[in-house]
């Protein structure tokens, strides 16, 4: 972790800001701002300590008014001002000013905690699998470990084989042979030898056919993989950090992934919790993002600052759809805010669907009336089992799917299917429409 300084004069105006900083992720000690200082240090202190400032360190303006972000230009610091009703939010965006490039946004002290465990294992070169629901940050993390590991000057290569063409998997993971199948008109090295000294990022490792999966297990355990149409080995040198968003375990069990790769996979295992199980980090990436948003469309306009309400209803939040609906949530209200601030109104948070609970009698079991499926087109002949099946399913599909706000990731945990299957579903609705 790089190390930055806190005023002692700041620490003593503003000590909620030292206690942020200090459960962020990031080393931060206290220091008197007016002694000498170590070359490329950075230091966060008081607006009026600006004498001892230099370009890259942070000025805080703690007063009474609306709060205010300024950037560095013109070889002046940056500069963020804010009173108590904007603390909170304030201590969050300070830290990911000063968060490192490729490190994740971090607030809560157990996510600290993990990427204490992450960087240990990122220095060895091991596998490593993360696991956690989709929107949790499991590239974020893996990118975070190729960074801190002595691959960083190698390539990172990230992959979803769910993404990947079934028929084309093997021949885009280890490689092929001219004229190894129709439409070969040329070699490729393959996944695997692009993040040849570097890391190779397997996203949704469950969707790996089991044909492929024994091949990635020799991968792993030789060192060496074997393109289509090769006749020899080729040696590679990769560090493998594979991801899925459902237990791997319970699929191995289930038989659905082999058992004996699922053990050599989780040599180093990472959990990523959901974010309504980290609250603290919630304000974090909100913060991070509004600063990526700001720096990408409105590089000269105003910070955008939400309210006291609008982070009390961000941190009271769910999100079933973790970060990735949080981003969702916060571009919206960009958008859509017709104030100088956002508030809370402007989030059009999605409220959690309640459980339906059945009332308990003591009567006899009744037999559920079923509703009929109408199945246009069917020119008064009888409609067949297997057209009324396929018609149930797609139907569950527009339900789920606006459940889920049309999150395709989250419609398909709801109908315990993978996104593949899903994409299939999908193609179905749209040749129904046409036809």
């Amino acid at each position: 972790m790089s190390t930055f300084g806190i005023s002692d004069a700041l620490c003593a105006r503003v000590p909620a800001l030292q206690a942020w900083l200090e459960h962020a992720y990031l080393d931060i000690a206290p220091v008197a701002a007016h002694l000498p200082r170590d070359k490329g240090s950075i230091y966060v202190m008081l607006a009026s300590e600006i004498a001892f400032a230099n370009c890259r360190d942070i000025l805080i303006d703690y007063r009474e008014g609306e709060p205010r972000f300024i950037r560095a230009a013109n070889g002046l610091p940056a500069r963020v001002e804010f009173g108590p009703a904007d603390t909170e939010f304030a201590c969050a965006l300070v830290a990911e000013l000063l968060r490192p490039s490729g490190t994740p946004a971090v607030g809560d002290g157990a996510s600290a905690r993990l990427m204490m465990l992450a960087s240990r294992i990122a220095m060895s070169d091991a596998t490593v699998l993360i696991q956690g629901d989709t929107g949790t940050g499991k590239e974020g993390m893996a990118r975070f470990l190729h960074a801190r590991s002595g691959r960083r000057e190698r390539d990172f290569i990230a992959v979803n084989c769910a993404a990947l063409p079934e028929t084309m998997m093997e021949a885009m993971l280890f490689g092929h042979k001219k004229g190894s199948f129709t439409g070969a008109a040329q070699s490729s090295d393959g996944l695997f030898l692009a993040a040849d000294g570097g890391t190779l990022f397997l996203d949704e490792i469950a969707e790996l056919p089991l044909n492929l999966q024994a091949k990635l297990l020799r991968a792993l355990q030789e060192g060496e993989i074997l393109p289509v149409g090769a006749t020899h080995p080729v040696p590679v040198n990769v560090r493998v950090i594979a991801a899925c968003n459902r237990d791997l375990a319970a699929e191995a069990d289930a038989g659905r992934f082999r058992s004996d790769l699922y053990w050599r996979l989780n040599v180093m295992p990472l959990a990523m919790t959901p974010l309504a199980e980290r609250r603290g980090d919630v304000l974090a990436i909100a913060a991070a993002m509004l600063l990526g948003f700001d720096e990408k469309h409105n590089p000269e306009a105003e910070f955008i600052w939400p309210t006291e309400d609008t982070i009390s209803a961000l941190k009271a939040h769910e999100w079933p759809g973790n970060a990735r609906e949080l981003g969702n949530v916060l571009q919206r209200a960009l958008v859509l805010r017709e104030g100088e601030r956002i508030v809370a109104s402007d989030l059009s948070l999605m409220a959690p669907v309640a459980p339906f609970a059945q009332p308990q009698r003591a009567l006899a079991p009744q037999v559920p009336v079923v509703e009929p499926i109408i199945m246009s087109g069917s020119r008064g002949r009888p409609t067949r089992l297997q057209d009324i099946a396929r018609a149930s399913k797609l139907d569950a599909v527009r339900h789920a799917l606006r459940e889920a706000d049309g999150h395709r990731a989250l419609a398909a945990r709801k109908l315990g299917i993978s996104e593949r299957t899903l994409r299939y579903r999908l193609a179905e609705l749209r040749n129904l429409a046409l036809a």
